[in-house]
């Protein structure tokens, strides 16, 4: 495991290129289109100078454009597929899989970890990359998961500046304005799509000069891939979004993000959302607007103060900590089961 943007990618790929030099086959899994196409661009430009043969494996590909890459899969003819739980089908043979990559591993359930236990058999090693949940310090401790921690940033990697601040629209005018005037990205997150498009027409109302995009969980998901794609190739300033964005996604040049409401998240969620900017060598500001501070609760302060103080590189699994301590670790149930090859462990206090 290692921290919000500091190298998981580059891990994946020094991985990948070894076991491609040792003649074997990679497998990149990860839970949506839009990072299987990120990863897939920078796969093919970090090896654009080495003779590796590199596809996509997802709905970005025509069927029978995916019946090809199978087959080649097959036929070892591919040395590298990045795609997502496509790549889990019954259809996919691997001639010769030496690595399988697994990216995101939180966001897949039961029944996917089943299936890479079994892809486990057949290769020589398994990478599993999560983030820093409360659900790690848990895992660890029980004995379930090995984990590793590399604490050392990326060069010229900057703290992200964190402000807990009094909803206002100066602040958000503010802070917008400043992101534009260095052709920057900003994300503002608002996590009710009942009144998104109230919040998109307000930041707009704000700074009319910006170009926005609104992307939430209710929509049509090739519509929400759109937007990704069109916010990752800069065809907006802003994107209006829920916590849909927190995972995965790298936009080096989004670096200021302001989170709506952010008494009522999770410290963990705060920190993986916050982990969306800041991914560049430009300083990156985060603004957590709460409605006032005689409002919040107990925990909720608590909360806050962490997120603000745990604001150095490497924090994460000091906040992975400290909200396993804050939410409880709940009970765990262990069942023995034929089919995962060993006791299956599970929280009952998380829907993992």
């Amino acid at each position: 495991m290692r921290d919000v943007g500091y190298g998981k990618t580059e891990v994946a790929m020094r991985a990948a290129f070894k076991a491609v030099m040792e003649s074997k086959q990679a497998a990149i899994l990860t839970p949506t289109t839009v990072l299987a196409y990120q990863h897939f661009e920078t796969f093919r430009t970090r090896f654009a100078a080495f003779p590796v043969k590199i596809e996509l494996l997802s709905r970005f590909r025509a069927a029978k454009d995916q019946k090809e890459v199978v087959k080649r899969i097959e036929e070892g003819d591919v040395d590298i597929v990045i795609g997502t739980h496509r790549l889990l089908s019954k259809d996919i043979k691997f001639k010769e899989l030496g690595l399988v990559v697994v990216d995101e591993e939180q966001r897949f359930g039961v029944a996917h970890k089943g299936a890479f236990k079994a892809v486990k058999e057949t290769c020589g090693c398994t990478y599993a990359f999560g983030h820093a949940d409360s659900s790690y310090p848990e895992y660890v401790a029980y004995g379930i998961e090995d984990m590793s921690v590399i604490e050392t940033p990326p060069r010229d990697r900057l703290a992200i500046q964190t402000q807990v601040v009094q909803f206002s629209e100066q602040v958000i005018k503010s802070a917008i304005e400043l992101e534009l005037t260095r052709s920057g990205q900003v994300f503002f997150i608002h996590n009710r799509v009942e009144t998104i498009d109230t919040i998109a027409a307000l930041v707009n109302r704000l700074v009319p000069q910006a170009r926005i995009a609104v992307g939430h969980g209710q929509m049509n998901e090739q519509e929400m891939e759109r937007i990704m794609l069109e916010f990752v190739d800069f065809k907006h300033d802003i994107l209006v979004a829920t916590t849909i964005i927190e995972n995965g996604i790298d936009i080096p040049r989004a670096n200021t993000i302001i989170i709506n409401r952010a008494d009522q998240y999770g410290l963990s969620q705060l920190y993986q959302l916050r982990g969306r900017v800041g991914r560049s060598n430009r300083r990156a500001y985060a603004y957590l607007l709460i409605p006032s501070e005689q409002g919040l609760t107990p925990i909720a302060r608590r909360r806050l103060a962490a997120i603000r103080e745990f604001s150095d590189l490497g924090a994460g699994f000091r906040i992975a900590a400290l909200d396993l301590e804050l939410r409880g670790a709940g009970n765990m149930l262990v069942v023995s089961s034929p089919a995962y090859g060993c006791p299956w462990v599970r929280s009952l206090y998380s829907d993992a």
